[in-house]
């Protein structure tokens, strides 16, 4: 039978790992499909406890899951490994607990308090402030407020997060292939902060030729309008200064003490930043490929946790409401005017 990957909860082990539309034959021992999964539906959960720094995904499970799910030619380190880069350094992993859910509320709370504590006090000044309708106008504004930046907030985690979305972009170009997206989100369980790796179930083929199209439609009529899309997509790297050899040598020699005192100075290299766009010019099959493999771990994520807007026209997203990542991709990244959404 199908069964579901549970709501919460960690094994003494830290970490737990669930799989979608699989069933256990008894006497072989093996994992065998019940029907053919359609896009959107989840394969695979793997979870972990982002409280302790110990603790990390199970990845011997999981290759053999995926083993079960027939990718089998992928090599093993090479996704782990990219897996590991993505989400599970620990400067990564102190940048999610900040934006967890936890780490929110906690902020919202503070927030409230503070500015709570602020406004009556500065309402105690006036003569109205001894009066008990002052409070209540006081606690009004407060949560109003607080309200607004929760909304901002929740605004801002439904779009492209550079430091986690776009970290699993690499992996993404690996899973594609094989018709599957990874997405990370994070949930709370009593004390602990979650983390949970997604495996979605999603063929691009489809979602490859209309957006390729798409691109070069947008490329025929409007192509200003594209570069002006796809240079918001962006990051900033950090390069290293090669000067040229010759002025490398003067400076040396310049620098160079007249008496040698026996003590090698070892120079920090110069460094710049570097403005590198993730979406180059390119044909818009290549460029329909990459913006693909770019937003599938937003679009993952946005997907398991139900925050996707619902499409208007039909995608490819078999007998579900929610827009296929084209469409998604079509609306976020390239700014048409098509009311591919319906407001929510």
């Amino acid at each position: 039978m199908a069964h579901k990957p549970p709501a919460g909860g960690i094994e003494k082990s830290g970490s737990f790992s669930s799989i979608l539309y699989c069933k256990s034959d008894l006497k072989e021992g093996a994992l065998q499909w019940v029907k053919e999964p359609l896009n959107g539906q989840v394969l695979m959960v793997l979870s972990m406890d982002n409280n302790c720094s110990a603790t990390s995904f199970d990845m011997e499970l999981c290759a053999e899951k995926l083993k079960s799910l027939g990718v089998e030619q992928v090599a093993a380190d090479q996704w782990k490994r990219l897996i590991q880069d993505a989400v599970l350094k620990p400067e990564v992993r102190r940048y999610m607990f900040y934006n967890s859910r936890a780490f929110q509320i906690a902020i919202a709370v503070v927030f409230y308090v503070s500015l709570w504590t602020n406004i009556y006090s500065t309402v105690q000044l006036c003569s109205f402030g001894r009066y008990w309708e002052a409070s209540v106008l006081v606690t009004l504004a407060a949560v109003a407020v607080t309200v607004v930046v929760i909304l901002v907030i929740d605004r801002r985690q439904r779009k492209l997060n550079m430091n986690t979305d776009v970290r699993l972009a690499a992996v993404n170009e690996i899973f594609i292939k094989h018709s599957l997206i990874l997405g990370i989100t994070d949930a709370l369980d009593g004390p602990h902060n979650i983390l949970q790796l997604w495996f979605v179930r999603f063929s691009p083929e489809r979602c490859l030729q209309s957006l390729s199209a798409h691109i070069a439609d947008l490329q025929r009529t409007r192509p200003s309008g594209l570069r002006h899309s796809l240079d918001q997509l962006c990051v900033v790297m950090e390069a290293a200064v090669r000067p040229d050899p010759g002025t490398e040598e003067e400076a040396l020699r310049e620098e160079s003490p007249l008496l040698s005192s026996g003590v090698n100075l070892n120079k920090k290299p110069v460094t710049c930043n570097e403005l590198l766009c993730l979406v180059p010019e390119g044909p818009p099959e290549v460029m329909a490929q990459q913006l693909l493999v770019i937003f599938s771990g937003c679009y993952a994520r946005l997907l398991v946790t139900g925050r996707l807007p619902r499409a208007v026209a039909g995608g490819h997203l078999e007998h579900s409401s929610m827009p296929c990542l084209c469409q998604f991709i079509k609306t976020t990244a390239l700014n048409t005017h098509q009311s591919w959404f319906a407001g929510r």
